[in-house]
């Protein structure tokens, strides 16, 4: 009996004393403290807002870059397939027009009715892919027309705007300091486009197209910056900064290093 009872004692592992208390020292030592926890989140907080803005305005910054370049190719490659079926572009000019309104009294309201529907549906409408169009009655009849990447062009007889995100149309187009949009957006939530159906500069050979405002005027480049109407200026301008779209343009679609205004 008393062989027996020595084999179950020495068949029994022996558990070296304290080793239990040596297991939760470790898992102690492995721990963080809640302040720990609290002090790298904080700080995880603190590079997030600090980087991420920067990563969303040069995201935005890169869609307006991508959208310009896309719509100026666009347009101008639907202009080209519609002379094949149509006269040449430089006899289209004189068949978008706007006509002045008068008010009940028979003098001029500032408000002007327009051909743009009629003249989009025979020229262009027929060589673009596009999400819809649509006529909207603002100073003047003016024509939406939403392209599928998100884009939106708004134009008449008048002016030819460009929005690379359709969804701030609806903020810029309200009464402004000229009743028909926020001008101090023009640069950053639109840009300026105009419809040359050929060169105003006798020395400059040109396909009439869509092109930045004042692309064939040869204006010095100090001045597209400068210009107190017109220029690519922080501060707005009297007009509106109608240059900005011809000084990202000549920079190969790219917005300068020292553009004046952010995304």
């Amino acid at each position: 009996m008393k062989k027996i009872e020595l084999l179950k004692k020495s068949d029994k592992a022996e558990i070296p004393a304290g080793s239990s208390k040596l297991k939760n020292k470790n898992i102690h030592q492995k721990a963080f403290t809640l302040a720990e926890v609290l002090i790298t989140l904080g700080v995880i907080g603190i590079v997030a807002a600090l980087t991420i803005p920067n990563l969303m305005g040069a995201y935005r910054k890169k869609v307006v870059e991508t959208r310009l370049a896309r719509f100026s190719s666009v347009i101008n490659q639907a202009i080209r397939r519609s002379e094949v079926d149509n006269e040449s572009v430089e006899y289209w000019g004189p068949n978008l027009i706007s006509t002045a309104i008068n008010d009940e009294d028979g003098k001029p309201s500032g408000n002007y009715s327009s051909n743009a529907l009629e003249w989009y549906n025979r020229y262009l409408a027929p060589y673009l892919s596009v999400l819809r169009v649509e006529e909207v009655n603002t100073q003047e009849q003016r024509v939406l027309v939403y392209f599928t990447d998100g884009s939106l062009l708004n134009f008449s007889s008048r002016s030819w705007l460009f929005y690379p995100d359709a969804k701030y149309y609806d903020e810029v187009e309200k009464e402004g300091a000229l009743n028909d949009r926020d001008r101090s957006e023009c640069g950053r939530r639109y840009f300026t486009f105009q419809l040359y159906t050929k060169s105003n500069n006798s020395n400059v050979k040109i396909s009439g197209g869509v092109y930045p405002f004042a692309q064939f005027l040869n204006i010095p480049a100090e001045k597209l910056k400068t210009d107190s109407a017109l220029g690519c200026t922080k501060e707005i301008p009297t007009n509106e900064r109608a240059y900005c779209t011809l000084l990202i343009a000549e920079n190969g679609w790219k917005i300068p290093k020292d553009y004046p205004l952010k995304f």
